[in-house]
C-alpha cells in the first residue's frame, strides 16, 4: 500500500512538472463534420481529445508546448466548412495547423488554406484529388487515399478471374477521382469497364442500368446514406445473389444497412440479404499486433479508452468509429512533425510561436518535417508518400450471413496479396463477370434427318427398280415406243436429286467446318445436274411431240434419240458451265448465321445460348442463285406451256406424253412452291430440310410413278400378249372424255347413215319418176322437147337442174336434206356407177391426225 501510494505522488508530481514546463500554446484549428452525410466527428472527436492528452502529457514532445484546439461543425458540407475555416482563421489565436474530416472540406480548406501558408492534416479524407500537389501543395492525411483501394480490388479481380466490371457512383468529386483511377488500373491489367453509371441523389435509374448491362461484378462507390439508398433498390431489382458480387467502400460501420432511413422503404432484413456476400476494401486503420506503439499504447488499450469515453455499448452505431483510430494518430503525425520543426527553427534562431500566416518559412519547415514523419501508431505504420497520401495495408472483408470476415491483406507497396480463404459463395462457386455465352450450332434433328434419308434411300431403291424394268423390258413395244433411253435418264436424274438429300442433312454435327465447303460444292452439283436430267429429259421429250405435232412435214414417221440427247446435252451443258464458273469464281464457304441470346431450360447455371446456324454462302451468291433459278425457272416455264399445248395428243412415236406432260405439271408446281419459301424460312433449319427435303422426294417418286407405273401394269396385265399389247395399252390410255365423246359421236354417225339412206331412196325414186315423165312428153312433142337434167351432189350441195317445174321442186327438197346431212358431219361423194349418185360408205369423220397417228401405245 505504501508503495502504490508513492506511485501515484510521483505520476501527480510530474504531471505537474510537465504542466510547469509547458508553458507556452500552440492552437490548432480543427473542422469536424458532426451531422451531415458523413457524420464522422461523433467518433472523431473524441479520439482528437484523447490524442491531445496524450500528447500534452509526455515531456519528450514539444517540452515547452502544450496542444489546444478550437473546432466547428462542417456538417460535411463545402461550403460550410469553408466558412469555419474562415471563422477559424480570423479570430485569435493564430492556428498553426488546421485538422480536416470528410473529402469534400478538405477539398475547399486545403485548397483555401495554402493562401495563408498553413499545412492541412486530414483525418477522414479519401478523395484521390486531394493528391495533387498543384492544387493542395500542403495537406497531408493520415486516412489513405481512395485510390489504395483499386490496387486491391484489381488484385482481388485477377484472383477470381475477373476481366470485365462495372461500375456506380455518387456525382462527388472523391467518388469521381476514384472512379477515373480504377479505369487506369483496370485497363493496364487487361480488365475492361462495360457499364458505367453514376446518380447524385435518386439511383434507381442507374442500378435499372446496371441490370440491363448484365452487370455482374459491380464496384460501388458512395457515402453511407446513399449506399443505403443503392441497395433498397438493388435488392427490388434483384440485382444480388449467386450471379452477383459487389465491391463497396469498407470504412461505413459494420451495421449502417440497420440504421434507420426515412429515404428508403426497405426493411433491415431486406438489405441484409442484398448485401449477403459483398465485398469490402478499406486501409488497415488499427494495428493488428498487441504490442505497445511509440504513442505508449496498445491497439487495444486504445480501443478501450475510447468506448469508455464513448460510453455507449453499441460502437458500431457511432459514426466514424472505424476512422478513429486514424484522427488520434493525426495528431500525433501534428506533434511529432511540430517536435522536430521546433528543433530546426531553434537552429535558426527561430521559434514555433513565431508562426503567423505570412511567414512561408516556417511553414515550409513544418512542411518538409510532416512529409518526413513516420511512427508507428495504434492505426498501424504511420508515413507520407510524396503526395501526402498515408502508405497502409488494405484489407478485404466479406459479408457472411449478416457478419463481416475478414478474407485478407494487400501491401500494394510490395505487391503481396495474403489470402486467408474463407471467402463463401451463395452458388458454391465464384460467379463469371458476365453470362457465360456458349455457342449453340443448330443442327437438323436426327430423327428428322434419318426419316427424310429412308424415304430417300427407298427413291433410289424405286429408282433402280426403273432402271432395271426398263433394260430387262427395252424389246417390249409398249417400252420401246416410249424413247426408255431417255426415260433412263429421268430416273438418273431423279435419284441424283434423291442422294442429295443424303448431303442437305449434313452439318457440324457430323462434319468438321474444314469439310463443309466440300459438302456445299457436292450439293450444287447434284441438285443442279440431276434437276437437269430428270426434268431436262422429260422436257426434251415433251418438246418433241410438239414438234411433231406442228411440224409440217405431215410424212414424219419417227423420231430420232440423238434429237432428244442434244436437248438434254445443251441444258447439261448449260448448267456446268454455270457451275464451273461458280466454283472457280466464287467458290462456296461455310458462313455461320448468328441469333440473339437464348436461356437454356435444361440447367440452372448461369449460361445463355447463342444459336449458329452453318449454311453455304459465298460473296455473289444472289448473283449465282439469280442465273441459275433464271433460266430454270424459263425452262420450268416453257415446258409447262408444252405440256399444256400437248394435252390432247397421244403419238405412237412418244407413247407416253401425256403422263410426261403430268409429271411436268407436279414438278413445276413444287420447284414454284419450294423455291420462294426454303428461302424465306432459311434460318429454320429443320423447316428449311423437311420442306426441300419432301419435295424432291415428292418430284422424284411422282416422276418416276407416271412414266413407270403404267408400263408395269401393262406388262403385267399381258405378259406374252404381243398382238393385243398395243391395243390394249392404248384403250387403258384413253380418257373418260374422250370415251364419251367417241360413243357420242358414234350414235350421230348411226342417224346420219339412216338419214342419207332415205335421201338415197328418195333420189331413186325422183330419178324414176323423172324418166317416166320424160318418156312421156318425148312422145308427145315427138322429140322436139328434150331434157336435160343434172344431178350434182358436191360437197353438200345438191343441184337439179329440169325444164319440168314440178320435177324441179322435188329435187330441190333432196337437196336440202343433203346440204343438212353434210353440214352436220360429213361428205357425201357422188358416184357415177351408183344409181342415186352416191358412193357405197362415202361417210367420212374428219381429224387433224391421220390413222396411223392416231394409236398412241403408252
Amino acid at each position: 500500500m505504501e508503495l502504490r501510494s508513492i506511485l501515484v505522488v510521483a505520476i501527480l508530481l510530474s504531471l505537474q512538472i510537465c504542466e510547469s514546463m509547458k508553458n507556452k500554446t500552440l492552437t490548432i484549428g480543427a473542422i469536424f463534420p458532426m451531422s451531415g452525410s458523413w457524420a464522422g466527428g461523433k467518433a472523431c472527436l473524441p479520439a482528437v481529445e484523447m490524442a491531445q492528452e496524450d500528447v500534452n502529457a509526455r515531456q519528450d514532445i514539444l517540452p515547452e508546448y502544450k496542444l489546444d484546439m478550437k473546432y466547428n461543425d462542417s456538417k460535411c458540407m463545402g461550403g460550410l466548412g469553408t466558412k469555419v475555416l474562415y471563422q477559424l482563421l480570423y479570430e485569435p489565436p493564430t492556428k498553426i495547423l488546421v485538422l480536416t474530416g470528410c473529402s469534400i472540406v478538405s477539398t475547399f480548406v486545403a485548397q483555401a488554406a495554402k493562401m495563408w501558408n498553413l499545412v492541412v492534416l486530414g483525418y477522414g479524407s479519401s478523395s484521390p484529388a486531394l493528391s495533387n500537389r498543384e492544387r493542395f501543395p500542403t495537406f497531408f492525411r493520415t486516412h489513405p487515399s481512395a485510390t489504395l483501394h483499386n490496387p486491391t480490388r484489381v488484385k482481388v479481380f485477377q484472383k477470381f478471374g475477373w476481366t470485365r466490371i462495372a461500375t456506380i457512383q455518387q456525382t462527388e468529386e472523391v467518388f469521381s477521382s476514384t472512379v477515373k483511377d480504377l479505369e487506369a488500373r483496370v485497363k493496364a491489367a487487361g480488365i475492361s469497364i462495360d457499364v458505367r453509371q453514376s446518380f447524385l441523389t435518386d439511383p434507381t435509374n442507374a442500378v435499372r442500368t446496371l441490370k440491363r448491362g448484365d452487370a455482374r461484378i459491380i464496384v460501388g462507390v458512395f457515402y453511407e446514406d446513399m449506399a443505403r439508398r443503392v441497395f433498397c433498390q438493388v435488392y427490388k431489382e434483384g440485382l444480388y445473389g449467386k450471379k452477383y458480387v459487389w465491391f463497396i467502400i469498407g470504412w461505413y460501420p459494420d451495421n449502417w444497412y440497420k440504421q434507420v432511413d426515412p429515404s428508403i422503404n426497405c426493411t433491415a432484413e431486406q438489405m441484409e440479404e442484398a448485401l449477403e456476400g459483398h465485398f469490402t476494401t478499406e486501409a488497415v486503420i488499427l494495428h493488428q499486433e498487441p504490442t505497445i506503439t511509440e504513442v505508449g499504447l496498445t491497439a487495444k488499450n486504445f480501443t478501450e479508452r475510447l468506448n469508455k469515453r464513448l460510453n455507449v455499448t453499441d460502437t458500431s452505431q457511432v459514426t466514424g468509429y472505424p476512422e478513429a483510430p486514424l484522427a488520434y494518430d493525426a495528431v500525433w503525425a501534428m506533434a511529432f512533425a511540430l517536435n522536430k520543426t521546433a528543433s530546426r527553427l531553434a537552429e535558426k534562431g527561430m521559434k514555433l510561436e513565431d508562426f503567423d500566416y505570412y511567414n512561408k518559412k516556417i511553414t515550409n519547415e513544418i512542411y518538409s518535417a510532416m512529409n518526413t514523419t513516420k511512427f508507428l501508431g495504434v492505426s498501424g505504420n504511420v508515413a507520407f508518400s510524396s503526395q501526402g497520401d498515408r502508405i497502409a495495408w488494405t484489407q478485404i472483408e466479406q459479408m457472411i450471413n449478416g457478419t463481416y470476415y475478414k478474407l485478407g491483406y494487400y501491401d500494394s507497396m510490395a505487391d503481396n496479396l495474403t489470402w486467408f480463404d474463407r471467402e463463401k459463395w451463395i452458388g458454391g462457386k465464384s460467379p463469371p463477370d458476365r453470362t457465360k455465352v456458349i455457342d449453340h450450332l443448330r443442327v437438323v434433328s436426327k430423327m428428322l434427318y434419318f426419316a427424310m434419308c429412308a424415304l430417300a434411300a427407298v427413291g433410289i431403291i424405286v429408282g433402280s427398280v426403273c432402271l432395271a424394268f426398263n433394260y430387262t423390258n427395252r424389246h417390249r413395244r409398249c417400252v420401246a415406243l416410249s424413247q426408255p433411253s431417255i426415260n433412263s435418264l429421268t430416273v438418273i436424274g431423279c435419284m441424283l436429286c434423291l442422294f442429295c438429300i443424303f448431303l442437305l442433312g449434313l452439318d457440324g454435327k457430323f462434319v468438321s467446318a474444314q469439310s463443309y465447303p466440300v459438302i456445299c460444292q457436292v450439293e450444287a452439283w447434284l441438285l443442279s445436274v440431276g434437276f437437269t436430267l430428270g426434268y431436262g429429259s422429260m422436257f426434251s421429250k415433251i418438246w418433241t411431240v410438239h414438234q411433231l405435232t406442228t411440224s409440217r412435214k405431215k410424212d414424219r414417221k419417227s423420231v430420232k434419240s440423238w434429237e432428244l440427247y442434244i436437248v438434254v446435252t445443251i441444258l447439261l451443258l448449260l448448267d456446268i458451265s454455270v457451275l464451273v464458273a461458280w466454283q472457280i469464281l466464287d467458290p462456296l464457304q461455310r458462313k455461320l448465321d448468328r441469333f440473339s441470346l437464348e436461356a437454356p431450360t435444361d440447367t440452372e447455371e448461369d449460361i445463355q445460348l447463342r444459336p449458329m446456324l452453318e449454311h453455304c454462302n459465298s460473296d455473289n451468291l444472289t448473283v449465282w442463285l439469280g442465273v441459275l433459278f433464271g433460266y430454270k425457272g424459263i425452262l420450268l416455264i416453257f415446258g409447262i406451256f408444252l405440256a399444256y399445248e400437248t394435252r390432247s395428243v397421244k403419238l405412237k412415236q412418244v407413247n407416253d406424253s401425256r403422263f410426261v406432260g403430268m409429271a411436268i405439271y407436279n414438278v413445276v408446281v413444287l420447284c414454284v412452291i419450294t423455291a420462294p419459301i426454303s428461302l424465306i424460312i432459311g434460318n429454320q433449319e429443320n423447316a428449311t430440310f423437311a420442306f426441300v427435303a419432301l419435295a424432291i422426294v415428292l418430284c422424284s417418286f411422282l416422276s418416276m410413278g407416271l412414266i413407270f407405273a403404267p408400263k408395269m401394269i401393262e406388262i403385267v396385265r399381258n405378259p406374252q400378249r404381243n398382238g393385243q399389247e398395243v391395243r390394249s395399252l392404248t384403250d387403258s390410255l384413253v380418257s373418260r372424255e374422250e370415251e364419251e365423246r367417241h360413243q357420242r359421236l358414234l350414235v350421230e354417225n348411226e342417224q346420219l347413215k339412216k338419214q342419207i339412206a332415205e335421201m338415197e331412196d328418195r333420189v331413186r325414186e325422183l330419178n324414176i319418176r323423172l324418166q317416166e315423165k320424160t318418156q312421156q312428153r318425148a312422145q308427145l312433142t315427138q322429140g322436139q322437147s328434150q331434157v336435160t337434167g343434172r344431178i350434182t351432189v358436191d360437197t353438200g350441195e345438191v343441184e337439179v337442174e329440169a325444164n319440168e317445174i314440178g320435177a324441179d321442186r322435188e329435187v330441190g327438197e333432196s337437196s336440202h336434206l343433203l346440204g343438212k346431212a353434210f353440214a352436220e358431219d360429213g361428205i357425201i361423194t357422188v358416184d357415177a356407177n351408183s344409181d342415186s349418185g352416191l358412193a357405197s360408205g362415202s361417210f367420212a369423220k374428219s381429224s387433224k391426225t391421220s390413222a396411223s397417228d392416231s394409236e398412241p401405245f403408252c
